[in-house]
């Protein structure tokens, strides 16, 4: 049996914002985005929190995942993450235990330590930095709330109910899902041999908690499925200018046509970046995703793949999405 039907698929949708359109609008296309996602028979659809970024919409993950699950009524909604340097984690455990009331069986719990894009996101959000063992207090804390409470603090209605946390992590982080045995959400951010090693220590430091059994891996990865290899590479375009120009530039920007971007007309600095985003990501035909994807699950031993996937032409992605779901032969869902 082939090994994408051996995995779980899911999708993580970070409500981009198009040259063009409203941040409103690409709210409500997320939400539309997740009932096509549930109809092609994807096991979860996450959503992300980004703050003061041009180019994303999606800044309250709570909120959006409360109108995902709203709108659907089999996948399972969660997100992908929230950063939990952001929030108290009283406030976090209450918003999930209402989420799982109000939606039982469909709720996971994302988390991250991602403390904004600059100097000015990062002390509007009450702080600078994001201390490691800050984070992990404020993790055992969040899960003690989720499991009994704290110093007779308790999260209702969140106390006692069934809600998986996952831990989005890379590098060292990996070692921390492991001491607190949660499931690992990983991407090949510095590249896949050091993304393969975090995976191998990871599953051998995992410690069984009742968060986690045994380890399991999401590995996170772009997919696209497109009729060509050039045009698959065409699509992706605006998104790695949009790594270039906020890494250079200091703003994340919302996407725009690929033929608008013009690399002769980029600092060397940005060619650079511009070309580094372009690699590292499955794309190309069906035929050549699917290869791509069997030497990434062998690799990585993954559990799951989490596809993000950003395009600015809106029907191709869509499009991309249908036609993985049918190479890894996805149950579709009725529709209602």
């Amino acid at each position: 049996m082939s090994s994408l039907r051996a995995v779980r698929f899911s999708i993580l949708d970070r409500s981009r914002v198009r040259q063009g359109q409203s941040h409103p609008a690409a709210l409500r296309e997320t939400v539309e985005f997740a009932r096509l996602a549930e109809r092609w028979g994807y096991h979860r659809f996450w959503v992300s929190e980004h703050h003061s970024v041009p180019g994303v919409a999606g800044s309250a993950p709570t909120v959006l995942a409360a109108a995902v699950a709203a709108a659907t009524s089999r996948i399972r909604v969660g997100t992908g993450g929230v950063m939990l340097p952001n929030h108290q984690p009283l406030v976090v455990a209450e918003q999930f235990g209402v989420l799982e009331s109000l939606f039982p069986g469909r709720i996971d719990m994302g988390l991250g330590r991602s403390v904004g894009f600059t100097g000015g996101v990062r002390r509007a959000l009450g702080h600078d930095t994001g201390d490691a063992d800050a984070f992990d207090a404020q993790l055992a804390e969040l899960l003690d709330y989720l499991a009994r409470g704290r110093d007779g603090v308790h999260a209702w209605p969140t106390e006692g109910l069934p809600i998986p946390a996952y831990l989005l992590a890379t590098g060292s982080g990996a070692q921390r899902a492991s001491r607190f045995g949660l499931p690992l959400v990983i991407a090949a951010v510095r590249g896949e041999d050091a993304m393969v090693e975090a995976i191998e220590r990871y599953r051998e430091e995992f410690r069984p908690t009742p968060w986690g059994a045994a380890p399991y891996v999401m590995v996170s990865s772009t997919v696209l499925i497109a009729d060509s290899d050039a045009e698959a590479a065409r699509l992706l375009i605006p998104e790695a200018w949009a790594a270039a120009y906020s890494r250079t530039r200091g703003e994340f920007p919302v996407l725009v046509p690929p033929e608008t971007v013009r690399p002769a007309e980029m600092s060397a600095r940005e060619r650079r970046i511009f070309d580094e985003s372009l690699r590292g990501h499955i794309h190309g035909t069906e035929d050549a995703v699917a290869e791509a994807l069997e030497r990434l699950i062998a690799r990585t031993g993954a559990d799951e793949i989490l596809v993000h996937t950003s395009t600015f032409d809106r029907d191709p992605r869509l499009e991309s999405h249908a036609r993985l779901a049918r190479l890894a032969a996805l149950t579709p869902q009725p529709v209602g």
